[in-house]
């Protein structure tokens, strides 16, 4: 079993930075993939980034590609998502997930979730 714990949202103006964290617990997190979605009022959960279990391959929305980057560290059992230029189209519950895919884009691919955290883009 694998748990996931989201950190690091909070308000930022349009333009800033904010740095999410995914830490998991479980001896199998190492193998999974991991994918960061989002979720916006009246919207459904839409697929931002994604990285390989090893880490080598990452893997981008267009919306958000140049501006976030996604990074993992596997002796810390972390995953970051580093959210630069953001934009008020940003705000929403962000949401770590892991599995064992290779589908990084569905949601569906992913069997553990964490419980959300909550970006606000101020413009």
């Amino acid at each position: 079993q694998v748990q996931l714990v989201e950190s690091g949202g909070g308000l930022v103006q349009a333009g800033g930075s904010l740095r999410l964290s995914c830490a998991a617990s479980g001896r199998t997190f190492s193998r999974l993939a991991v994918g960061w979605f989002r979720q916006a009022p009246r919207k459904e959960r839409e697929f931002v980034a994604a990285v390989s279990w090893s880490g080598d391959s990452t893997y981008y929305a267009d919306s958000v590609k140049g501006r976030f980057t996604i990074s993992r560290d596997i002796a810390k059992n972390t995953v970051a998502l580093q959210m630069n230029s953001l934009k008020a189209e940003d705000t929403a519950v962000y949401y770590c997930a892991a599995g064992l895919t290779s589908v990084v884009v569905t949601p569906r691919e992913y069997d553990y979730w964490g419980q959300g955290t909550q970006v606000t883009v101020s413009s």
